[in-house]
């Protein structure tokens, strides 16, 4: 069965145990870096909802990217449950030159992959495609974070980023909280640290993630409320969960019944039956059934919650049902009975849709941006 969010989190607390003392049995000439990693899993247990509790799920059998490794805590804590995951930071800003990410690795017979890589100057990856990119704590220190952010869409499907945020200027003359904004540090005015350089607001972070082809699934804040880009007591930090609209998935489908047209080059509404065919795959075994879609609060106010359910060359699978407004993600693995040389048909199917009001005669159901093999 998927582990929700709460049993990693379990883990985690012995996996740390571990590399703690790993650690303490290790006397390096350098300093291991002295910030808690683990604790960011804390907030993603607040920030996680629905189907991304699944993590491991969502991440599936592709690679994990970390941006920003520092000692690789969360690298090898990922790989403990089965990850493959690609580090990539660079010496002169890491805490110790990526001497401990190097050490543990070495130590822990570790197989991550280590790059040392300046992404303001652009990054080659290795992989066609990533499941997930971690940007946890590096994009105030990052020069250029939109052409970071845009590359990382191309390739990555889902994106794990927190960073600092602010709602007054320093001098308290400017709350900017709602305005799409950033204020630029001198380079001794934040922890006397001249690597930091864009503090958002929240509603500035907001719209850079959505000019950079990424869509926010969770997000929320932690910290002061009172918050500003340069004093201690002023911090606060943003943690989202988005989802690429550029990234290619492993399989996509041709579509059949019950779809209508396509809007703005990203997404159309489907009837109250929709389905699909994907005919490069006969044998599913291991893959998961991925449909992205978004649930429109006006046909949610008229209908209440929808129920929907799958039917897989003529198995079914788990329905679920959706009560909220906003993105959202039904995934099921596929049973191995799913098996067919002709491809994979699903067949979904709401138990009930909205009469669009006239002149337009459709029956509106669920808008779907991405249906994929995973």
């Amino acid at each position: 069965m998927p582990e929700d969010f709460t049993h990693l989190l379990a883990q985690s607390v012995v996996f740390e145990e571990r590399l703690r003392n790993t650690k303490a049995s290790l006397t390096p000439d350098f300093p291991w870096y002295p910030y808690d990693s683990f604790g960011n899993l804390h907030i993603l247990d607040s920030l996680l909802q629905g189907p991304r509790r699944y993590l491991l799920d969502l991440i599936g059998s592709d690679p994990v990217l970390d941006f920003g490794c520092a000692d690789g805590d969360l690298a090898f804590f990922l790989e403990s449950l089965g990850c493959q995951v690609h580090c990539y930071d660079q010496p002169p800003t890491n805490h110790n030159g990526m001497r401990g990410v190097q050490l543990l690795q070495q130590t822990l017979a570790s197989s991550i992959q280590i790059h040392k890589a300046d992404l303001d100057a652009g990054v080659r990856l290795t992989e066609p495609v990533y499941s997930l990119a971690c940007l946890l704590g590096i994009l105030y220190h990052l020069k250029n974070p939109f052409h970071v952010l845009e590359s990382v869409a191309a390739k990555a499907r889902y994106l794990l980023l927190s960073t600092r945020v602010a709602r007054f200027t320093p001098d308290r003359s400017i709350d900017f909280k709602q305005k799409p904004m950033a204020y630029l540090l001198a380079p001794d005015e934040l922890n006397d640290d001249e690597s930091n350089y864009w503090i958002f607001s929240e509603s500035g972070l907001r719209r850079l993630l959505e000019r950079t082809n990424w869509q926010v699934l969770d997000f929320i804040t932690v910290g002061s409320e009172d918050s500003d880009p340069v004093n201690p007591d002023g911090d606060q930090r943003a943690f989202c969960i988005a989802r690429s609209l550029v990234a290619e998935p492993v399989s996509t489908a041709d579509l059949l019944s019950g779809w209508h047209e396509l809007e703005n080059q990203r997404w159309r509404w489907t009837a109250r039956r929709f389905s699909a065919i994907f005919r490069n795959c006969s044998d599913p075994s291991g893959l998961r059934l991925a449909l992205q879609f978004t649930l429109d609060a006006s046909l949610l106010d008229r209908l209440g919650p929808l129920r929907l359910s799958a039917v897989v060359n003529g198995v079914p699978l788990a329905a679920q049902t959706y009560a909220q407004a906003g993105a959202h993600l039904y995934s099921a693995p596929l049973p191995a009975q799913t098996r067919s040389e002709t491809g994979v048909t699903v067949e979904f199917e709401l138990d009930k849709a909205l009469l669009a009001d006239p002149p337009d005669q459709r029956h509106l159901g669920l808008v779907v941006s991405q249906l994929s093999l995973g």
